[in-house]
C-alpha cells in the first residue's frame, strides 16, 4: 500500500479503513506480538484487544491521542510502544495492564503522569523522553521495581528526594534538560550504574568517588569547571575526562575514538524484559 494512499485512509475513521491499515491482521501472531509501527493510525482497530495472549504491543510512531477502554482485556501485556505519536495525557486504560515491564512514552506532549501509574507494579523501564515535562512526576518514585529510566530531552530542573526511594534504579538517563546543578537525590543512590547528564547547565560537579555501583558518567556539554571525581574504574565522558565522544583530528585526518563499551545514548532498539 502507498504511504499516500494510508495517508488519506488514516483520516477516515470508520472501522473498516482503520482496519486495513493494519494490512488484514485478524489473527493473534504466534509470537505474541503485534507492530503496528508507522502505519499512521488514529485509532488503535478494537479486533487488536481481543488478542488476550498478546505479551508485546508496537505502536510507535502513530498519530495516537487516545487509546479504547478495551484494551485493558491485554493482562499478558509486558511491552508497549506509545513513543512518537500526540498523546497529552497517558491513557488511564494503559495503568490498567499490570504485567507491564516495559513502557516507552517518549516524543509525545506528554506534561504529567496519571497517579494510576503507580498500579503498574512490575514496571522495570519506562522511557519517557522528548515530553513537556518541567518536573519529574513523584508517581515514578513509587516504581519500585524501575531499573531503567530515561528522561532526557524534558525541562527538567531538578529531582525529587523521593527518587532515592527507588532501590533497583540502575540507570538514569537526564541528558537535555535544563539541570543547572547536579542532582543532590543522586549521591543519595549508591546503587546507581550509569548516570547521563549530558547537554544540560550544570556548572560544578561534586564528587561522585563514593558511589559504589557507579560506571559510567557521561557529563559533556555541561559548562562546567571541573570533571566529577570518580572511583577507579569508573568511565567519564565529558570535559578532562580520560576519553571523549568527539572525534580527534590529528594530521588533517579524523581519528574516531573506539571505547571497549561505547558511552552512546539509549538504544534504539526496543528492549526486552529480564
Amino acid at each position: 500500500m502507498g504511504n499516500s494512499l494510508k495517508a488519506i485512509i488514516a483520516f477516515v475513521p470508520s472501522d473498516e479503513c482503520q482496519k486495513y491499515l493494519v494490512e488484514d491482521l485478524e489473527e493473534m501472531p504466534v509470537d505474541k506480538m503485534v507492530d503496528l509501527s508507522g502505519r499512521q493510525l488514529r485509532r488503535l482497530p478494537l479486533h487488536i484487544c481481543s488478542f488476550r495472549e498478546l505479551v508485546k504491543l508496537y505502536l510507535s510512531d502513530n498519530n495516537l491521542n487516545h487509546l479504547p477502554p478495551e484494551l485493558e482485556q491485554l493482562q499478558n501485556l509486558q511491552i508497549l510502544a506509545l513513543d512518537f505519536n500526540n498523546f497529552k495525557a497517558l491513557p488511564l486504560v494503559v495503568c490498567t495492564l499490570k504485567q507491564l515491564c516495559i513502557l516507552y512514552l517518549g516524543n509525545n506532549k506528554l506534561c504529567s503522569l496519571p497517579l494510576e501509574l503507580r498500579l503498574l507494579k512490575n514496571l522495570k523501564t519506562l522511557w519517557i523522553e522528548s515530553n513537556c515535562l518541567q518536573y519529574l512526576p513523584e508517581v515514578v518514585c513509587e516504581l519500585s521495581l524501575l531499573k531503567t529510566l530515561h528522561a532526557g530531552s524534558n525541562a527538567l530542573r531538578t529531582l525529587p528526594t523521593q527518587l532515592r526511594c527507588l532501590q533497583e534504579l540502575r540507570t538514569i538517563w537526564l541528558s537535555g534538560n535544563l539541570l543547572s546543578e547536579f542532582p543532590p537525590v543522586l549521591l543519595d543512590m549508591p546503587f546507581l550504574e550509569v548516570i547521563d547528564v549530558d547537554r544540560n547547565s550544570i556548572r560544578y560537579f561534586p564528587s561522585l568517588a563514593h558511589l559504589p555501583g557507579l560506571k559510567l558518567v557521561i557529563y559533556d556539554h555541561n559548562p562546567c569547571r571541573n570533571a566529577p571525581k570518580v572511583a577507579k574504574g569508573v568511565r567519564r565522558v565529558g570535559r578532562w575526562s580520560e576519553e571523549s565522544p568527539e572525534p580527534r583530528k590529528r594530521s588533517g585526518a579524523v581519528i574516531e575514538i573506539t571505547l571497549d563499551e561505547k558511552p552512546a545514548t539509549p538504544p534504539a532498539a526496543k528492549l526486552e524484559p529480564e
